[in-house]
């Protein structure tokens, strides 16, 4: 621990002990899903509506930033040392909280988009088409930029003891511009798009089962879709920002490294469950289409040796859960 510059630096060996593991894990475990999923796009969608839009969009940033969990993985098996140099920090620190703020923003998106759907169905917006949906995706990765392209602008490097620590969070005891700045914004980019995503949720689910009838099982899966929706962005994001949000009410306290020990514990074990949502994120379109989730029941039967079913009609992607 060091405080040289007005900073705290630790080395917990519990991070170093676990972490490697867990993220090689969600590195396997989510490599997996998003090449299946990007396959879909790719060769097994029949129509592209703008929620499917959104959904390729959040699979290609999962992808892009699963490789860095390699990277991260050896960090923390050196006992966080880094030894790729300053610009490959830069560059990797900027891709995981891209991908953080990504993740927010476009399953954002696909909520919203099931809340216009179902519960304004016949709002001019459902009638646009799908340059609209792609010039929405633009407008996201220009603010995913604007609001994470200053890690890449200044180092990241803390010194301590001979390691070298490559880290976009440091617990500093002063209270200077950017780190107020980059407090407040991960706490907000949580708040906002969480609030929004309860909300239509909540909507959707009263939309869905007062005021419509289920004849064909396309609304218990509508409901299904928004509600995994809503437990990815809260599993994957509450955690961190729960432990950010504790790191700043302690400052207002406590003026000495000691005190925030446990508190950097807590909020890089959490961080886990941030690269966790490129893993989870397979769920959210295996339940946002009957097409892949069809994909991946084919592939477990064949995998197990099983028949497979005659098939009772043709498979599309127009149903309540992906227009």
């Amino acid at each position: 621990m060091s405080n040289s510059s007005v900073c705290c630096a630790f080395e917990p060996t519990v991070l170093h002990q676990y972490l490697p593991s867990v993220l090689i894990i969600e590195f396997i475990f989510g490599l997996t899903g998003n090449v299946l999923v990007i396959a879909m796009f790719a060769f097994h969608m029949e129509s592209w509506k703008p929620n499917s839009i959104y959904l390729a969009h959040l699979a290609v940033a999962d992808s892009v930033v699963l490789g860095c969990l390699l990277f991260r993985a050896d960090y923390y098996s050196r006992r966080q040392n880094w030894i790729f140099g300053d610009a490959f920090c830069r560059i990797l620190l900027f891709l995981l909280a891209a991908n953080r703020a990504a993740g927010i923003f476009f399953l954002t998106a696909v909520a919203v988009d099931r809340y216009l759907k179902i519960v304004h169905p016949l709002h001019r917006i459902n009638r646009m088409n799908l340059s609209y949906a792609m010039w929405v995706s633009v407008g996201l990765w220009v603010m995913v930029i604007l609001l994470t392209g200053q890690l890449l602008g200044s180092p990241h490097f803390f010194k301590f003891g001979n390691h070298t620590q490559c880290e976009s969070f440091n617990i500093c005891l002063n209270n200077n511009p950017l780190t107020i700045w980059s407090n407040a914004f991960y706490v907000i980019q949580f708040c906002v798009p969480g609030s929004i995503i309860i909300f239509c949720t909540a909507c959707i689910t009263w939309q869905l089962k007062t005021k419509t009838m289920d004849t064909t099982g396309k609304i218990k899966r509508a409901v299904q879709f928004i509600f995994v929706v809503a437990m990815v962005f809260l599993i994957c994001f509450f955690p961190s920002t729960a432990s950010r949000v504790a790191v700043w009410v302690l400052k207002i306290w406590y003026n000495e490294c000691s005190h925030y020990s446990e508190a950097n514990l807590a909020f890089y074990t959490s961080v886990c469950f941030t690269y966790l949502n490129s893993m989870l994120n397979p769920l959210v379109y295996y339940f946002s289409t009957p097409a892949f989730s069809g994909i991946i029941q084919k592939l477990f039967r064949r995998l197990t040796g099983q028949k497979e079913e005659l098939p009772s009609g043709k498979n599309t992607v127009s149903t309540v859960t992906s227009e």
